[in-house]
């Protein structure tokens, strides 16, 4: 079994760009894979490896200036979940596109998971995913509003549309680990929203710490892994990944008529072009001849 690490923390690095070659090293060094991201207020991503290795990579990342108090989270995979090691630079750990929004200035109130449920069943308190619409077709707390959106940077712009909606409303909002809510929360504070809530530790912790039979969630949990999704107990989900336009599929979608492995499924059949379909035939095509040879081609790793 690996153990895969979830997390994230915003800080202030003035040299992100220092410390992402020795971090990089030191996971190749101890066989983790996955994906970190820096950026000038912060890190945030997913991890891979054998105990010894996690704990060392997390044991350097809380050195790092600001990072002593990272919180992770853990959970596990039968199969290597990440074909590579990648960290990179980016302007955000997260990306809003909201210059103004910093969640080291203030947050919404964070809600354990155990006292979840009571909020989001008070009449007076409306439920956002912040999550993009192919997380939440897959899995969603009961009542939640989804806003349909494709990338977190188009959120503000939803709430800017929809905000009459929830006048006089307590607002609670959560995602995959918390990280989105983080600026959302922050966010709608800004816009003068004064009761704003997100689920601590987001989705995963809730799974891992409310049993089935007294859960509010409904279907599964995308991952960005190799896993594609985890239900309660943080268990391995029944879906997998169509590699034409990365979301989740369920094992009976193979024999839909749309699908073919690695160029198209139901989601996407209608959005790419002949030539497109060509070149990812292509690409499945030496993806299949690199496993043949017991190599790895990069295309056919889980992107994040």
């Amino acid at each position: 079994m690996y153990i895969v690490a979830a997390l994230y923390h915003f800080t202030r690095f003035d040299d992100p760009a220092a410390i992402q070659g020795p971090l990089k090293e030191l996971c190749l060094s101890h066989g983790v894979t996955g994906t970190l991201l820096l950026a000038h207020e912060g890190i945030n991503g997913t991890i891979a490896g054998g105990r010894g290795g996690i704990d060392a990579v997390l044991d350097h990342v809380r050195a790092l200036p600001g990072c002593a108090d990272l919180d992770h989270k853990e959970s596990t995979a039968s199969e290597q979940p990440f074909a590579r090691m990648k960290v990179r630079l980016k302007k955000e750990i997260v990306t809003m596109g909201q210059p103004d929004v910093d969640p080291r200035a203030s947050v919404g109130h964070y809600v354990d998971p155990a006292d979840w449920n009571d909020l989001i069943r008070s009449p007076d308190v409306a439920v956002i995913d912040t999550r993009n619409d192919y997380e939440v077709a897959i899995g969603t707390f009961e009542g939640a509003v989804d806003p349909e959106t494709a990338s977190f940077r188009d959120f503000p712009d939803w709430w800017e549309k929809n905000k009459d909606r929830f006048h006089n409303k307590r607002i609670a909002m959560f995602c995959t680990g918390g990280i989105r809510c983080e600026k959302s929360t922050n966010f709608l504070i800004g816009q003068g929203v004064e009761d704003v809530y997100h689920l601590k530790g987001g989705i995963l912790k809730y799974l891992e710490e409310v049993p089935a039979e007294d859960s509010s969630w409904q279907g599964e949990c995308f991952v960005f892994d190799g896993r594609v999704s985890v239900g309660h107990g943080l268990k391995e989900g029944p879906h997998l990944l169509c590699h034409a336009c990365r979301r989740p599929i369920l094992p009976e979608d193979r024999a839909r008529h749309e699908y073919e492995h690695g160029v198209s499924c139901h989601h996407c059949i209608n959005e790419t072009t002949d030539a497109d379909k060509a070149r990812f035939s292509e690409r499945q095509k030496q993806i299949e001849l690199a496993r043949r040879r017991g190599e790895k081609h990069l295309g056919g790793e889980y992107g994040v």
